[in-house]
């Protein structure tokens, strides 16, 4: 989770490590899609970008890559370390700033339902692209822009703040992010040295079919997040 949008997740970050660990849209959803999309990772090096509690690096390590992983929450990055000890090394980091890390010293990157939440999308894209080697890869997931402006309203073309409202048992969160329309988001990572490689609308786990059959016939009609993985555009 990253920027000042995504610090709201500061103040819930255990409700949300015991709700994502296998709430349907983390779990169910994302996670399995996204680690999907990004294919075989066995000895590479791979940095998890907004990292959470580490439920995306913990199932990286297992298949056999060696993780980064950076987060802007102070308590997202303490859950993160618990979770996954010396197995991983974890820092606290902001997306949109200059990372300490050298130029092409990854061969992968995750930014899993991070990049919605960071004020200077360009920016954050700009670093992930300095960091990760010449034809290494990036998987994001973000919110669907068509679904959110179906359901938000206003033009789809305008790039505003909004803010969803998750009712859960500890208490509803109110969670805020930008929505922008896909050529907004597709500007951002082309003039950040990325080319799109697949964008893919993900399907539920049959596994949400079984424990959330509303959830998983609403997804089937409706996509819920965008999948992009991305190329490191060669310099020309």
């Amino acid at each position: 989770m990253d920027d000042h949008l995504g610090r709201v997740y500061d103040s819930m970050a255990s409700m949300f490590e015991r709700h994502a660990a296998d709430g349907a849209y983390n779990a169910h959803y994302d996670r399995p899609a996204l680690l999907e999309l990004l294919g075989d990772v066995r000895g590479k090096r791979v940095l998890d970008a907004g990292c959470g509690p580490g439920f995306y690096s913990e199932q990286l390590i297992e298949r056999g890559a060696q993780v980064v992983a950076i987060d802007a929450s102070e308590p997202m990055v303490e859950l993160a370390r618990a979770r996954l000890g010396d197995r991983c090394v974890v820092q606290q980091q902001m997306l949109g700033e200059a990372m300490p890390f050298d130029d092409n010293s990854f061969d992968a990157i995750v930014c899993a339902l991070t990049i919605h939440h960071v004020d200077d999308r360009h920016a954050a894209l700009v670093q992930l692209c300095r960091v990760l080697r010449p034809g290494g890869v990036l998987v994001l997931s973000t919110q669907h822009p068509t679904t959110d402006w179906l359901h938000k309203g206003g033009s789809y073309f305008d790039v505003v703040v909004e803010t969803d409202v998750w009712k859960r048992p500890e208490g509803n969160w109110q969670v805020s992010f930008w929505r922008e329309p896909l050529t907004s988001l597709c500007d951002a990572i082309f003039r950040a040295g990325f080319l799109i490689e697949r964008l893919v609308e993900p399907l539920p786990a049959d596994s949400m079919r079984e424990r959330w059959p509303e959830y998983h016939a609403q997804l089937l009609e409706e996509p819920g997040f965008l999948h992009l993985r991305l190329l490191k555009r060669p310099v020309v």
